[in-house]
């Protein structure tokens, strides 16, 4: 009679070694020598669907701008800069008209644009407004995809979808997705000035992104996509966008004149932490330039020879004027032409004081 411990330790022994063996054996039993089948995907999700419909509805109406210097390509293209090199743009009108970046553009006047069907054509200088970061260019000439639909920045609320379309790195008709996380910030621009109530996004902006559109769920247009906030110079999740609501003012500007006028009264304001060292709360007015309106109003300067601050701006068309942005936001939405009234806070007391608004850029 056998015994029946050894056959017990055998099967144990054969366990052990498929079990040893499993790595090896396992291909032989379980590998898949043919096409695998297909699963079933299902319906996509609303959220993706919408992603879908608003790129292939609004791509072919971005394109990408190249800025030539001398005899050839930017050195920058590929790579934007803080002067020209290559960018994005969108068709705005039926007329042939794009908009992009003052910054991508430069102080170039030869651009070339190509569009999402891979056609390379010249385009026009039209107008820049560096104190908004925006300029136009403009193909003759050429049937182009319809414009951009035209939202509202007014009405956006924080956490809602946005949509990023451009050419970072020169990738052309690339989105990107986010939300808008924040709004109102302040951002400066090349013409030293900052543009006020713009959008923050983490919706991925790149180098090559500039210029282009950012959008809501509807595929509106509610900003241009402008800088980033990256010391890697990529995205760290903190873009910019310049409010729809300055571009549709702005744009039309460039469009009838080929420059946006910039409202001022002429005066040089200490700049906030001069304001903060001299315990103002409000704009404080180093000079006054000669002949402006701020000296015809009667608005005095810094007495350097007393070592005395003049007056201090803290109010504009009553609203609070607490640095030189909140003015500056005031005095854009006020025409060359009209009056801004200002109180003003110096060693005598509070006054009203009215002044007329000029176009500062002419003189």
């Amino acid at each position: 009679m056998r015994n029946p411990i050894r056959g017990i330790l055998a099967v144990i022994a054969v366990l052990g070694l498929i079990w040893l063996l499993q790595p090896q054996l396992r291909p032989l039993f379980y590998s898949a020598t043919e096409p695998r089948q297909v699963a079933a995907r299902g319906a996509l999700a609303d959220s993706e669907q919408t992603a879908i419909s608003l790129f292939e509805r609004v791509s072919p109406s971005v394109v990408q701008v190249v800025v030539l210097r001398g005899g050839g390509l930017s050195a920058d293209e590929g790579m934007e800069s803080s002067q020209a090199g290559a960018g994005t743009g969108f068709v705005w009108d039926d007329a042939g008209n794009i908009v992009t970046n003052a910054h991508v553009v430069g102080s170039s006047d030869r651009v070339m644009i190509r569009t999402s069907k891979g056609d390379v054509m010249p385009a026009q200088v039209v107008g820049r407004a560096p104190n908004y970061d925006l300029a136009v260019v403009r193909i003759n000439g050429r049937t182009l995809p319809p414009p951009v639909a035209i939202g509202s920045s007014s009405d956006l609320k924080v956490g809602q979808s946005a949509f990023a379309i451009g050419n970072p790195f020169g990738l052309d008709q690339t989105l990107t997705t986010g939300i808008i996380s924040a709004l109102k910030r302040r951002m400066p621009t090349a013409g030293g000035r900052e543009v006020a109530d713009v959008i923050q996004t983490d919706a991925a902006i790149n180098p090559g992104n500039s210029g282009g559109p950012l959008l809501d769920s509807a595929g509106r247009l509610i900003g241009v996509n402008t800088a980033i906030l990256s010391p890697s110079g990529t995205s760290a999740g903190v873009g910019f966008a310049i409010p729809v609501d300055i571009v549709n003012r702005v744009v039309p500007e460039l469009i009838r004149n080929g420059r946006v006028p910039t409202p001022g009264i002429g005066i040089v304001a200490a700049n906030e932490s001069a304001a903060t060292r001299l315990g103002a709360e409000g704009v404080v007015i180093v000079n006054v330039a000669p002949g402006s309106p701020a000296e015809r109003a009667g608005l005095r300067g810094v007495d350097l020879a007393r070592g005395a601050v003049g007056d201090v701006i803290v109010e504009a068309n009553g609203k609070p004027v607490r640095r030189l942005a909140d003015l500056t936001d005031v005095l854009e939405k006020t025409k060359p032409g009209e009056t801004v009234t200002l109180q003003v806070v110096s060693g005598s007391g509070r006054r009203t004081v009215p002044v007329n608004v000029v176009d500062i850029s002419r003189s």
